[in-house]
């Protein structure tokens, strides 16, 4: 009788240096902040290549002088986007995590912008694993849409913004890196 055990999940913890979000608004702005200035915090489980449990928190300081944003448009700055002079802070923390099937993964959490709290549902994909100067990263990709009206960030008028119309919906896309 042949009995094998099932081999157990690994726990992979999320790489702050190699991990960021890039935050949107269409006809506005494209922030990029960079992890090796924010705080990330979590795990994902992985057994057989697919995710079995994830918990992923990051807090982001998006007043900070260090960090790289890039503006497409001149026009706009990103206080008449998020009012970073008031709030500098947007965080995560997941609550929930669903696997729906290998491809389709929600990570549900509160997220803070602006000093408000809402519950938020987000795409959460499974990139693959990968090595880089031989040590296992497995990549993460978590996607939503916001909308910035839930946020209190409604200053952005036609005339504040330099004539521009600003979308109004936010979307944000997490690029998270993990090492065991």
């Amino acid at each position: 009788m042949n009995t094998t055990l099932p081999i157990p999940a690994t726990r992979w913890t999320i790489d702050s240096n190699q991990s960021d979000v890039l935050i949107k608004a269409r006809h506005s702005i494209i922030a990029y902040i960079a992890g090796s200035i924010n705080k990330f915090k979590g795990y994902i489980n992985i057994h057989e290549n697919a995710i079995e449990d994830a918990s992923i928190e990051f807090c982001l300081d998006i007043n900070n002088k260090d960090t790289k944003l890039e503006q497409i448009d001149t026009h706009l700055r990103l206080n008449d986007f998020l009012d970073i002079n008031e709030f500098p802070y947007i965080n995560f923390k997941s609550t929930s995590f669903q696997k729906i099937n290998n491809n389709i993964n929600f990570l549900k959490g509160e997220l803070t912008i602006h000093n408000i709290t809402k519950i938020v549902e987000l795409d959460a994909e499974f990139i693959g694993i990968k090595t880089y100067e031989g040590v296992e990263k497995a990549v993460f990709e978590v996607v939503g849409q916001i909308n910035r009206k839930d946020f209190g960030l409604t200053t952005s008028s036609f005339n504040q913004t330099g004539g521009i119309a600003l979308g109004q919906d936010i979307k944000l896309i997490a690029n998270l890196e993990f090492s065991v």
